[in-house]
C-alpha cells in the first residue's frame, strides 16, 4: 500500500450523501490517488436533505475541492450543480461524479451503470439477450438500465414503489435503444433471465428482498448494487441456488479506473 500524505498542498474531493457510514470509497479512492502519485484523499461527507443545495454551493466554491461523488439519494439533484454532463449522465439526468476543470466550470458524468457491467463481464457473465428485471428508477437504476441496454440485453422491465418514476426511465430508455423491449412492470415479468437490484433495498439490517424474484437457477445472473459487509438478501438467495451474482462492492472496483481517469481528466 501507497502511503497517503495530508499537507497543505492536498487536493480534496469528496463523496456525499445521506447516510454515508457505508461508503468504501474513501478508502479506495485515496489508495488509488496515492498510487497513482496523486497529492490527494477522499472524505466522507453526509449531507442532510434540507441543506443539499447550500451545503453543495459551498463545496464547489471550495479552491481546493477538485472533485465529488455523489451517492443516495442524491444523483439526480447533484445534476444542477454540472455546468455540462457527460453522455450517459445527458441521457438519464443523473450523475455520481463532478469535476473541476480548469476554468473553474464543473463536469458531470454517471459511471454506475459502466461499473455494474465492468463486474458482470469480469465474472464471465454474458449479457446480451438476456431478459432484465430491473428493481429501482433511480440514479443507479437509470444508470444500470442504460448501459445493459446498450450492451444489447433483449428486454428491461423497470420495477420501483413509485411507477410514476418506472414509467418516466422506461420511456426515457425506450427512446434511445428502440431496439431493446422496455417497459415499467410491477413484478418480475415471467421468463426473466437476470435481476439486478438497484434500490436502496439492503441498505439497512434486516432488510429482505426487493421484491418478489420468483424461483432462481443456475442459468438466473443476479445483482445488488448495495455496498455492504455481509451479503444482502437477495445475494444470499442466488448462493443458495446457484446463481452467479455481481455484488455492489465489485460494482464500485467496476468503475474505479474510469473515475481516476475521469478526475485526472484522463
Amino acid at each position: 500500500m501507497t502511503a497517503i500524505r495530508i499537507d497543505g498542498a492536498t487536493r480534496l474531493y469528496a463523496i456525499v450523501g445521506d447516510p454515508i457510514v457505508q461508503v468504501k470509497s474513501p478508502e479506495l479512492y485515496s489508495e488509488l490517488f496515492a498510487a497513482a502519485q496523486m497529492n490527494a484523499v477522499m472524505l466522507p461527507m453526509q449531507i442532510l436533505p434540507a441543506h443539499f443545495e447550500s451545503t453543495m454551493e459551498a463545496l464547489v466554491a471550495l479552491g481546493n475541492l477538485d472533485g465529488l461523488l455523489v451517492t443516495v439519494p442524491y444523483k439526480a439533484r447533484a445534476v444542477p450543480f454540472a455546468h455540462r454532463l457527460g453522455p450517459t449522465a445527458g441521457r438519464i439526468g443523473a450523475l455520481n461524479a463532478l469535476r473541476r476543470e480548469a476554468d473553474g466550470t464543473w463536469t458531470g458524468d454517471m459511471f454506475d451503470g459502466m461499473g455494474f457491467v465492468r463486474a458482470a463481464e469480469r465474472k464471465g457473465c454474458v449479457l446480451r439477450g438476456r431478459r432484465v428485471a430491473l428493481f429501482g428508477a433511480g440514479g443507479a437504476g437509470s444508470a444500470i438500465g442504460c448501459e445493459l441496454a446498450a450492451k444489447e440485453v433483449e428486454s428491461l422491465a423497470i420495477i420501483d414503489p413509485q411507477h410514476e418514476r418506472a414509467t418516466a426511465l422506461a420511456g426515457t430508455l425506450a427512446r434511445e435503444f428502440p431496439d431493446c423491449r422496455i417497459e415499467a412492470a410491477t413484478a418480475v415479468p415471467a421468463g426473466t433471465t437476470m435481476i439486478v437490484n438497484a434500490s436502496t433495498v439492503g441498505m439497512r439490517s434486516g432488510d429482505g428482498l426487493p421484491g418478489d424474484i420468483g424461483s432462481l437457477d443456475s442459468a438466473m445472473i443476479v445483482g445488488d448494487v448495495i455496498v455492504s459487509q455481509e451479503p444482502t438478501a437477495l445475494i444470499r438467495t442466488a448462493m443458495r441456488h446457484g446463481s452467479p451474482f455481481v455484488i455492489g462492492r465489485e460494482m464500485l472496483a467496476g468503475q474505479a479506473d474510469a473515475l481516476l481517469a475521469f478526475f485526472r481528466r484522463g
